[in-house]
């Protein structure tokens, strides 16, 4: 009896092995067939300080000292009631019922100190009639300031404090042709008067141009939060040197949508060093209006090509009238520079100095031809480029 337990316990042993090694086998060919989906790992990188930093603290303790909150004062005439206005009023009694009051307005904005002399670099919009400015350090010290010199065409001021510190926290400049998309960015500045603000975020563009803001643009676009009170802050790269002008938003409410332009460094260095020592910026001007070639006007005109500007305007006695241009000239080059719209031709004349020789090559009708101009200095009001 206990032998034929021991056999049937033995059957069942062995059949009970045979069954885990048939399952064994079943599974393990079957993970054998999702090899050949070669999935792979990405390998793992330890983090270095060049993929970035975990914190940005140390390149804001080193540009916010130099970031000062701006506030001005101006003073405007305003009428004390619409009532003296109405047209039906004013042809009985005539003028006598006009009266107007004085009213002083307060804004705010940022600025960048530059210069340990005490220069500051800011936005022309946020001292634009201003009789008085005050300036708050980062240290919470007030100091009163002057303007040096405006250039509405690129909206950049530039102003001086009246007493300085000696210890002034002067910012440092990166060069902006360096920028990338993707770089990380941090905007430094004033947003509604609630003090200095830190917003990151990277470079979403550059090179943004013919956006209607200013006569002059390259602005930087980035997605760092910035807001009214913002603008001439700083916007600073990760080790902390300035590589823009905060300068305005797109935004249909007033706040940030994540769509923000700075003014390039390098274009806000050479604006300020001019107007520090003559007090304005001098440009380079043809006296000219131009109109980009659509498809439409390049069938009109029987063009090759959409290449070139048409010319629309030249001022009497200007540069270009005295070169000999006309009105439907197509330009397609001044120089070495390939023009393909009418703010190329604004641009690349406007970095010329007055008196400088310029090449310029075109078409007339199916005609080219190629004349000689003489650069004159851009006037405040030019009407014509």
């Amino acid at each position: 009896m206990k032998i034929q337990r021991f056999l049937s316990f033995l059957a069942t042993s062995v059949g009970a092995g045979l069954a885990a090694a048939f399952v064994i086998l079943f599974f393990s060919s079957g993970f054998n067939e999702k090899q050949d989906l070669e999935i792979t790992e990405a390998p793992s990188v330890p983090m270095t300080s060049q993929q970035g930093p975990f914190s940005y603290a140390d390149a804001v303790a080193r540009a916010a000292p130099s970031v000062v909150n701006i506030y001005t004062t101006k003073i405007t005439t305003e009428r004390v009631t619409p009532l003296f206005s109405d047209p039906f009023m004013q042809r009985f009694f005539g003028d006598s019922l006009t009266q107007t009051r004085k009213k002083q307005e307060t804004s705010l904005g940022s600025g960048v100190i530059v210069d340990e002399k005490g220069y500051v670099l800011t936005n022309h919009h946020v001292i634009e009639g201003a009789t008085e400015i005050r300036l708050v350090l980062a240290s919470g010290q007030t100091l009163k300031a002057e303007i040096i010199g405006v250039d509405k065409e690129t909206d950049l001021a530039v102003l001086k404090i009246l007493d300085p510190n000696q210890n002034l926290p002067a910012i440092s400049f990166a060069r902006s042709t360096h920028l990338k998309v993707g770089d990380v960015v941090l905007a430094i500045g004033n947003p509604f008067g609630v003090g200095q603000t830190v917003t990151q975020g990277i470079i979403s563009a550059t090179g943004r141009s013919q956006l209607g803001i200013n006569t002059f643009e390259n602005f930087i676009q980035t997605d760092a939060a910035i807001n009214p009170g913002n603008s001439g802050g700083a916007l600073i790269n990760a080790h902390g040197d300035i590589i823009g002008i905060s300068t305005a938003i797109f935004s249909k409410t007033g706040g940030s949508h994540g769509i923000g332009f700075a003014i390039p460094a390098d274009l806000a260095r050479g604006v300020m060093q001019q107007l520090v020592e003559t007090g304005h910026v001098v440009r380079g001007w043809l006296g000219i209006a131009g109109q980009d070639i659509t498809p439409q006007l390049a069938a009109a005109y029987a063009l090759q090509e959409d290449q070139g500007v048409l010319i629309s305007g030249i001022l009497e006695n200007g540069p270009a009238d005295r070169a000999g241009l006309e009105p439907g000239d197509i330009i397609t080059r001044i120089d070495d520079t390939e023009l393909t719209s009418a703010f190329e031709i604004l641009n690349a004349v406007a970095t010329k100095k007055p008196g400088t020789h310029v090449q310029i090559h075109g078409r007339r009708g199916s005609s080219p031809i190629e004349l000689t101009a003489v650069i004159q200095e851009r006037p405040s009001n030019p009407g014509l480029r």
